[in-house]
Formats: C-alpha cells, sequence, structure tokens
C-alpha cells in the first residue's frame, strides 16, 4: 500500500503587511535631457506628464536600492528577515544573469535560508510577484513573503533616444506580504502577449555585445573603433510609442475590469487606484475607461519619479499612503502592463 504524503496547512486568505521606499538622491529635469533629444520640456510634459525622474548614482547598485525598500518594508511590518518564507524581486536591470537578486538581497538583508528568486516581468513584475506571494502564503509554504519591485533603467538608456529615454526612472517598492482573516488580495488577473514581444525591447543582446568584443580583441588594430562600436551595441530601451499606448489604454482597462469583476466590486469601491506609472495620458484614459470616481486617490506619481518599471506600483503606493494615511485598511486597485507584452493586476486592501 502506498504511503500518505504529509501536507501543508494552507491559510486561509493573505494581505500587504507593510510596504517600503527607496528614492534615489539624484533629481533628474526635463531640461537636463531635452537638448540629447532635440526636444523641450513642454512637450515632455504635454506628452507624458513627467516633470522630474529620480536617477541613482554610478555607486548605487539594483541591491542597494532593494535593500533600502526591503529594510523599510520589514520594519513597518514589525517583523525581522529571518522570518521570511520567501523572497521575490522584480526587476529587468540587475546586470547578472545568475546568480538572482533575489538571492544575494536575501543575503545582505539576513533573509536566509528563504528561498529566493527573480521575475522578469517588466512593468507589470511587482504585480506578479504579488500574485506569487499570495499563494505561497495563502497554500502554508511561507508565513511571510518579501516582494520588491526595483530598477536601475539608467544604466540601460540611450539619451538620444527619443521614444523612452526621457520616461525613466530609478527606484524600488518593497512589501511584506503575511496571512490574514479576511480576503487582503483578490484574485490576480495576469497574462502575456508574447506576439508583441518586439514592442517595447532591448536594441542589442549580449551576444551581440561579446562578438564585438572578440572581434577587437582579434583586431588590436582596431581597438579605437571596437570601442565605439561597443557603446552603440550596449543594451538599451526602447519602444513602439503609439502601439504601447493604445495597447495600454484600451486592452489593460480591460484587464483592470477583470480583476474589479473577480475581486467582486465596483470601481465606486475603490479607495486609490495605483496603476503602472508609465505615463500621465494613460492613467488618465484608464480613470475615463474604468469610470474611476473623482473620490477615488489616483496614484501619479510618475510627475516626479518618471516611468521605474517593476518598482513604480510599489512607489506609488508608498508615495499615495504618505500623503494619504487615512486609505490603510481600504480597497486599491493595481495594475502592472509593459513588455513582453505582459500584464498582471489585483485588488489589494492597502497596509
Amino acid at each position: 500500500m502506498t504511503a500518505t504524503l504529509n501536507q501543508l496547512t494552507p491559510n486561509k486568505h493573505a494581505r500587504i503587511l507593510s510596504v517600503g521606499a527607496f528614492r534615489p538622491s539624484n533629481l533628474v529635469t526635463n531640461d537636463d535631457l531635452v537638448e540629447a533629444i532635440d526636444s523641450s520640456d513642454e512637450w515632455i510634459r504635454q506628452r507624458t506628464g513627467i516633470i522630474t525622474r529620480q536617477r541613482a548614482d554610478a555607486e548605487t547598485s539594483v541591491l542597494d536600492m532593494a535593500e533600502g525598500a526591503a529594510r523599510e518594508a520589514l520594519a513597518n511590518a514589525g517583523i525581522e528577515a529571518s522570518q521570511l518564507g520567501a523572497v521575490i524581486v522584480s526587476t529587468v536591470t540587475f546586470p547578472f544573469a545568475t546568480p538572482s537578486a533575489a538571492a544575494a538581497l536575501s543575503g545582505r538583508i539576513g533573509a536566509s535560508p528563504a528561498p529566493a528568486f527573480d521575475i522578469s516581468a517588466a512593468c507589470a513584475g511587482y504585480c506578479y510577484g504579488v500574485a506569487q506571494a499570495d499563494a505561497l502564503v495563502r497554500s502554508g509554504m511561507a508565513e511571510y513573503v518579501l516582494v520588491v519591485g526595483v530598477e536601475k533603467l539608467s544604466d540601460f538608456i540611450d539619451s538620444t533616444e527619443r521614444t523612452i529615454s526621457f520616461l525613466l526612472g530609478d527606484g524600488a517598492g518593497a512589501v511584506v506580504i503575511g496571512k490574514s482573516e479576511v480576503p487582503g488580495i483578490s484574485p490576480s488577473v495576469w497574462g502575456s502577449e508574447g506576439e508583441k514581444w518586439d514592442t517595447i525591447s532591448m536594441t542589442n543582446s549580449l551576444l551581440d555585445l561579446r562578438t564585438l568584443a572578440l572581434a577587437a580583441e582579434a583586431n588590436p588594430g582596431e581597438k579605437a573603433i571596437a570601442a565605439e562600436g561597443t557603446e552603440k551595441l550596449w543594451p538599451t530601451l526602447r519602444q513602439d510609442g503609439p502601439s504601447v499606448f493604445r495597447w495600454a489604454v484600451w486592452e489593460m482597462a480591460k484587464v483592470a475590469k477583470k480583476a474589479l469583476d473577480d475581486a467582486g466590486i465596483t470601481s465606486d469601491d475603490l479607495a486609490a487606484f495605483l496603476p503602472h506609472q508609465a505615463n500621465m495620458r494613460i492613467i488618465d484614459e484608464m480613470v475615463k475607461q474604468l469610470k474611476i470616481p473623482e473620490t477615488v486617490v489616483v496614484a501619479r506619481d510618475i510627475a516626479e519619479s518618471g516611468n521605474t518599471s517593476a518598482a513604480s506600483i510599489p512607489l506609488a503606493m508608498h508615495r499615495v499612503l504618505k500623503e494619504n494615511p487615512e486609505l490603510s485598511g481600504k480597497l486599491a486597485l493595481q495594475i502592472g502592463f509593459g513588455a513582453g507584452l505582459v500584464f498582471g493586476a489585483q485588488v489589494v486592501v492597502l497596509p
């Protein structure tokens, strides 16, 4: 007779217990960027709503920012890193393919031997992380899970590129997720549209860069030319702006509506709307599409922080709660969407 396997005792519900943030100190204005892209402060404000963005200096790494946000989230949750059952880092800018940023972060904050892994889902990465953390807590596999969204996008910017370079900022946001007596995270609505894989992408692969480096070694007399070519081949971000705008406004509004439906609520039940901070015009259009009431606080962190990809939603949550502490315990719709193309959304009880 086959032995019966033990099973974990599940938890009925999970919720976000706390949020933390790290914002770099270097403030970059539109005027700092316009000459390289032959533009103006007025044009950037009208097209994106961005006034400034924060970017890290050369000495500040993805891990430094992730650690700063993680430590604040842990302190606000009132727990030690040693109590974490998992560490999840959502990022596309950690400069090592392996080991993961999450494993390194776990060691830095003292979370070992908690399992640790990265998620590469760009601007939807934080919502993907929340979905995974929710499942881990409710399954009984973890009592607490740390989810960090962090990006140093400034390492992957061509300052002369006109489709995306002026949008991007750096930063990190983190949440601690734990068990709850009542539902704190709704079913996640997530997915991908891989046929649009190159709508937002890198200009080159690391293999392209390696090929040029090997050529330089083989031809020492061409080192100067190769060095210039290496700079041009360094992978940087680009996008098909009009296609991204249409997809975000029309298709992501449907995803957000499904998240509300799956949560069993309407936009009238919301206290806050936390969309990915991609573009102020996209945020405004989504508010219209979803018929978000004027009483709902809409995150517009993009004006001061720019587009920080996986960090944008937790950073926006951090700012919204700092400016509106009375929202704690109330409902927020969060939705991330970006390169892949990928998307994720859920309704959460604010910490």
